[in-house]
């Protein structure tokens, strides 16, 4: 399953930045992600990393997941984050790539989720889609206060 969005903000790429470069920040402004803390640090993780738990609902049907993410790449403008577990057991593979960059009148952000498990599907991708376009207000009031 792959998802991609964007978003065109009255701010500078900086100002945008610090909110989709760390984990911990997504709680505030996308619903999905519920929880994001400081993960234990280990010797093999490529960056900082964050415990996440997901959460989408679908009607009455709601679902959750665990996830240990780590960043991976981490660049003016450019942050990569990848599930990185540490219990010996085959995951997988969740992967969020931001990137943002200068825009007329502002900045623009393009994100990219992709999942590679048997969960996703239309209407999970469609659910996911519509979470993100909710978003959108939010992350704007933020970058605007």
């Amino acid at each position: 399953m792959d998802v991609t969005a964007d978003l065109v903000a009255p701010c500078t790429p900086d100002e945008l930045f610090v909110w989709v470069d760390d984990l911990g920040r997504y709680p505030q402004w996308l619903d999905i992600v519920p929880r994001a803390s400081a993960a234990e640090p280990h010797r093999d993780d490529p960056g900082p990393a964050w415990s996440v738990d997901l959460r989408g609902r679908l009607g009455p049907f709601a679902r959750s997941k665990r996830l240990r993410m780590a960043r991976t790449v981490h660049e003016p403008g450019r942050v990569r984050f990848e599930r990185v577990e540490h219990d010996g057991r085959q995951h997988a593979p969740w992967v969020l790539e931001a990137e943002v960059a200068a825009a007329a009148g502002g900045s623009r952000l393009a994100m990219h989720l992709h999942y590679g498990g048997t969960l996703g599907g239309p209407v999970v991708e469609r659910l996911l889609a519509d979470e993100i376009n909710r978003s959108k207000p939010r992350l704007l009031a933020l970058v605007g206060a």
